[in-house]
């Protein structure tokens, strides 16, 4: 019998940091079925009280919940600690041992982990979005000069979330560029991306995953078959292997842990960015 429970994270802000750090530990119970509902723009004393009944109503119907909580300001956070859960502060377990370390208080100040404080970052997100948007799935080559990192590999094995994520989180201009059938054709890679490959990372996935994703797309298609999965996976491995493109395994990484690889390996760590 499947085990399952009922988690809320609870924010004054977006909740992106409660969801991150929430959904970490999670996945270190797998044999858990876990019920997700995040709660944001948790500000004031009134959205607290209704936070608080719509956990209280999940504790009724079910087990008692688990709440991540990122809240900052001691009222809200108090409304929502007495609810029938089980209350995990994320922040005051961190904060209150660096102030001790630090000799200093924290701001206390709502949103700075994604809010734009820092002028100049926030615009080369935008910047790195807008290039990665112009320079999807291979709609254009121009300007890969200008791109930090160009992802390659087959369709559908991940290549425009993991680019987007890049961009939106670490100010990154990651192109992609697709690797269709016809590109095995010839030997070496595809000749527009010969004077870019030391921008080159590849995205390699398992055949039937492969298939499985591609069937939600184009159900029961040559695209989608078993057999043109395993050729265009194997040729791109093979690609990848002959002309030393790095490259990942996607089959059961999150787009998270795609980019990341991508940025240690590639070196393209960015100081300034979380």
């Amino acid at each position: 019998m499947t085990i399952s429970r009922t988690v809320f994270f609870v924010s004054d802000g977006t909740g992106i940091t409660a969801e991150m750090l929430g959904r970490t530990l999670l996945s270190q119970f797998p044999g858990i079925a876990f019920g997700r509902f995040t709660l944001p723009f948790v500000d004031t004393p009134e959205k607290a009280r209704k936070a608080r009944a719509e956990i209280d109503r999940a504790a009724r119907e079910g087990a008692r919940p688990i709440v991540f909580s990122t809240l900052i300001e001691p009222a809200e956070k108090s409304v929502v600690a007495s609810s029938d859960a089980l209350f995990l502060d994320l922040f005051d377990r961190f904060i209150s041992p660096l102030e001790a370390e630090l000799g200093v208080e924290s701001s206390h100040m709502l949103g700075l982990s994604h809010g734009i404080g820092n002028h100049g970052a926030y615009q080369e997100r935008i910047n790195a979005v807008n290039f990665t948007l112009a320079h999807d799935d291979g709609a254009t080559t121009a300007n890969f000069d200008q791109a930090d990192v160009i992802l390659i590999g087959v369709s559908r094995s991940g290549k425009t979330p993991t680019c987007l994520y890049l961009a939106m989180q670490y100010g990154v201009k990651a192109a992609n560029y697709p690797l269709t059938p016809e590109d095995f054709g010839e030997p070496g890679l595809p000749k527009p991306l010969l004077p870019f490959r030391h921008k080159l990372f590849g995205l390699a996935i398992a055949p039937e995953r492969l298939s499985q994703i591609r069937n939600q797309r184009r159900p029961d298609s040559g695209y989608a078959s078993p057999e043109n999965c395993r050729y265009e996976t194997r040729r791109a491995e093979a690609l990848y292997r002959s002309e030393g493109i790095r490259f990942v395994d996607t089959t059961t990484k999150s787009v998270e842990e795609i980019a990341i690889t991508v940025l240690h390996e590639a070196g393209l760590s960015r100081p300034g960015y979380p």
